[in-house]
């Protein structure tokens, strides 16, 4: 009976027509993306003004400077288990509430320590978020749409780029105190909580992993009539309803365990955490790899401060149509061919770099590398979360984007050793290596996951796994198309529209 309930709810969201509250929940994942971004990148305008302001030395500087790593990291490693066990929609708002909060402690801040924790639990904020709003939306939106709907959400994050530099360029650089209302601005999603507590709903799939199968038909019929509203609380478990605070035995051994890591190397997922660990480290040291050095390089390689930042900004710009245009090509090649497609013209660009004539071909090339780097971005938030299922899907999730921030932090280090050794074509060398070898892992390990349902993917992966079969071949014999689901939507015209 429940199984049954269950098919029915799957069904009726996969043949489900996008329509105004999916759009909505783009915007509301878009939204807490782009200040995420904003605030991340805001941090490059303000060292240069708290360094002489609080006297710090480089090893201070450095720390800042790492702050909002550290804390993405640690948050999205917690926000991954806690969206599994909590749900989607607390860790949201949580998450962004603690962001909120510790970016306006920052900027108060009177001395360097005191910045440097701000940024720290901001960081943490920024993190969870990052690693639940791909989840969240991936588990909305039927599979004929999801790799661009993920995909478009996490170009937001170009957006709030964009907006970091105008913020940096008109407000932290125009006044003494500049760089306070710099993180005031950043801290203004703390609005979007009054929005969020009446219209966001939990995810029907999570309500569903946890027995809550008539909050989870709540969630969809209010989808089916134009509307986004929070859940009752009700639950379904065996034969009768009980309220939500009422929960069997049977229940709370589904309870995903605090400590569930171990979980993504078991039941068919060990080779789908490698390539994506794989993917996050190589794409993420790239990226910060390049953005981080860029401008020190190009000074280094004989190009002046005031150019140096006017490029840097033309190359962040680029970063927008790389987003959206790899969104659109999640959902006409698939995600696993968009993301080798973007890692090869990344490799590709990041050698045309490294053999610049001039500062023309430096700009050009820049953009190139700028466009593709972050196309990849579009492609991984979309694949990640589309690999777990809904028990493990925040999980995986989280950890990989964590494991990711090892290349983020590792890329400025490693980097700046060896420039002194490989030089400037050198360094860029190094980096179309590591993107052509995250490029082949995926192509040869990868699965496809274009137009399928986000059951049908992790039972796939399960079979492979009992038989010792690849999920790749069972994928192409055994996968059903959400249009020919053996559950028909409740809602008949929706599957004819």
């Amino acid at each position: 009976m429940h199984r049954t309930t269950e098919q029915s709810v799957i069904s009726r969201m996969e043949n489900m027509p996008i329509s105004k509250p999916h759009y909505k929940l783009a915007l509301i994942g878009g939204l807490g993306l782009l200040f995420d971004g904003m605030d991340g990148s805001l941090v490059s305008y303000i060292l240069p003004v708290i360094t002489p302001l609080w006297k710090l030395q480089g090893a201070q500087t450095g720390l800042i400077g790492s702050s909002l790593l550290i804390g993405i990291m640690i948050g999205a490693l917690v926000a991954g288990v806690a969206g599994d066990r909590i749900g989607r929609r607390k860790v949201m708002m949580y998450s962004l509430a603690l962001y909120a909060l510790a970016t306006v402690a920052a900027a108060t801040s009177q001395n360097w320590e005191m910045f440097f924790v701000c940024r720290v639990i901001a960081g943490i904020g920024i993190g969870a978020e990052a690693a639940i709003i791909p989840t969240f939306i991936a588990e909305f939106i039927p599979a004929s749409k999801r790799g661009l709907f993920v995909g478009s959400v996490a170009g937001f994050f170009s957006l709030g780029y964009v907006s970091a530099a105008l913020l940096g360029t008109f407000v932290v650089a125009g006044h003494p105190e500049g760089w306070r209302f710099g993180q005031l601005v950043t801290a203004m999603p703390i609005l979007l909580l009054l929005w969020w507590r009446r219209t966001l709903p939990e995810s029907p799939r999570w309500l569903m992993s946890r027995g809550q199968l008539q909050d989870a038909e709540d969630v969809v019929t209010s989808l089916e009539q134009g509307q986004l509203k929070p859940v009752s609380g009700r639950r379904i478990v065996g034969a009768g309803e009980v309220g939500a605070g009422e929960q069997t035995a049977t229940a709370r051994q589904e309870k995903p365990k605090l400590f569930q890591f171990v979980q993504l190397f078991k039941e068919g997922h060990a080779r789908t955490t490698a390539v994506l660990w794989l993917l996050w480290i190589s794409v993420t040291f790239a990226f910060y790899g390049f953005f981080v050095w860029i401008p020190s390089l190009l000074v280094a390689n004989g190009m002046t401060m005031t150019k140096s930042f006017t490029y840097t900004l033309i190359i962040t710009i680029a970063q927008i149509p790389g987003y959206y245009s790899a969104a659109y090509l999640n959902e006409r090649v698939g995600r696993k061919f968009t993301i080798s497609f973007y890692l090869a013209g990344g490799a590709a660009s990041a050698f045309l770099l490294s053999n610049a004539q001039d500062n023309t071909q430096v700009l050009i090339f820049g953009c190139m590398l700028s466009f593709f780097m972050n196309g990849c971005y579009a492609g991984l938030y979309a694949y990640t979360p589309e690999l777990y299922g809904t028990k493990l899907r925040a999980t995986g999730m989280g950890t990989a984007s964590a494991v990711g921030r090892i290349g983020g932090i590792s890329a400025p280090i490693i980097i700046g050793a060896s420039y002194t050794q490989l030089g400037f074509g050198g360094v860029f060398a190094m980096v179309t290596s590591v993107l052509l070898a995250a490029a082949l892992g995926v192509l040869i390990f990868g699965i496809s996951t274009k137009g399928r349902t986000l059951e049908d993917i992790n039972k796939d992966q399960a079979m492979a796994s009992a038989g010792g079969g690849n999920p790749e071949a069972i994928a192409q014999t055994d996968a059903t198309p959400p249009s020919q689901s053996p559950s028909k939507p409740t809602t008949q015209k929706y599957a004819d529209r």
